[in-house]
């Protein structure tokens, strides 16, 4: 007999939501393109060819070329990869850290508790722009792994009390004592009881500090102050800007990046927005209220849409 895949329930739960199918749809395109448009973007985002210079977008050149014959179209594909693998690992960083320290500082109580919270609030109080542009400006590597870092430990502090608050209202549940009760470890507590009835949240906290992660560091990457070795979508958006680009008319150097990193955004945004209406029972409630409201009025009406459509 064939057995029969079995899908997890907050799988099936977000595939049904239409915000999360939507974002889903548009992170797995933006995906594609990033692992296969190497394939179709042979040229050399680097490569300079004069020949070639400020050719707007074409069969040949998709998204036209820069004032120095550099292809966009290779830049912007080649560019996710890096932007992408930035905004993961950094996301990944942070909520690592919040994760932790969150749990630890709610389940710990006393002392541990009032640290790791005093920590948490020096971070909250420190503006994360404006100390990431000090931070990069004295960085002497600014590289991949150094930027990883800043941003890791620069906007894990916001999530960290939210899960915090999160695990403090999961303390004193029934099944929490039980496990208490019955000898349990204060690692199986933690990783049995209490990380499993947060994954929704710690899931939603990635999410978020992935978009963050991203604007953050193409902000950075368009005022100079990234890695400009290798192309991003900040780096390529940095060079427009030097370059004068627009004032000269080549506004796809502009647009064509800008629109790869606002789809993803947007991606990450309606995805954020499903994890929250299927985790959160209030939303789910309220959106199920104003879907019989509506189911109400109808029948009210008669089957009609509203009185004066009839009337006209």
């Amino acid at each position: 007999m064939r057995r029969k895949l079995h899908i997890p329930k907050w799988v099936g739960l977000l595939l049904g939501n239409p915000k999360s199918r939507v974002g889903l749809g548009i992170l797995l395109f933006i995906l594609l393109m990033t692992a296969f448009g190497p394939f179709f973007a042979a040229k050399d985002p680097n490569a300079f060819s004069l020949l070639d210079a400020r050719q707007s977008p074409s069969f040949h050149h998709l998204f036209g070329t820069t004032d120095q014959g550099s292809d966009v179209f290779s830049q912007v594909v080649v560019g996710a990869r890096e932007s992408l693998l930035l905004g993961f690992a950094a996301a990944t960083l942070a909520t690592a850290v919040a994760t932790v320290l969150g749990v630890l500082a709610a389940y710990s109580g006393g002392i541990v508790d009032d640290a790791i919270n005093s920590i948490i609030n020096i971070f909250l109080v420190l503006p994360p722009i404006p100390l990431l542009v000090v931070v990069s400006g004295f960085l002497k590597s600014r590289g991949t792994w150094t930027m990883v870092v800043a941003l890791g430990l620069v906007l894990w502090a916001f999530e960290a009390r939210i899960l915090r608050s999160q695990a403090l209202s999961l303390r004193n549940r029934d099944f929490v004592n039980a496990a208490k009760a019955a000898g349990e470890s204060t690692r199986r507590v933690i990783f049995g009881e209490l990380m499993p009835n947060m994954i929704s949240r710690i899931a939603a906290a990635w999410v978020l500090i992935f978009y963050i992660a991203l604007l953050t560091d193409a902000g950075l990457e368009f005022l100079g102050l990234g890695s400009l070795q290798k192309p991003s979508w900040g780096v390529t958006l940095y060079w427009a800007q030097t370059n004068s680009a627009v004032l000269q008319g080549e506004w796809w150097s502009f647009v064509f990046p800008g629109a790869a990193l606002a789809l993803t955004v947007i991606g990450l945004v309606l995805l954020l927005a499903g994890i929250d209406e299927v985790s959160n029972p209030r939303l789910r409630a309220e959106k199920t209220r104003h879907s019989f409201l509506s189911r109400m009025r109808f029948a009210l009406l008669g089957g009609r849409v509203a009185p004066h459509v009839e009337a006209s």
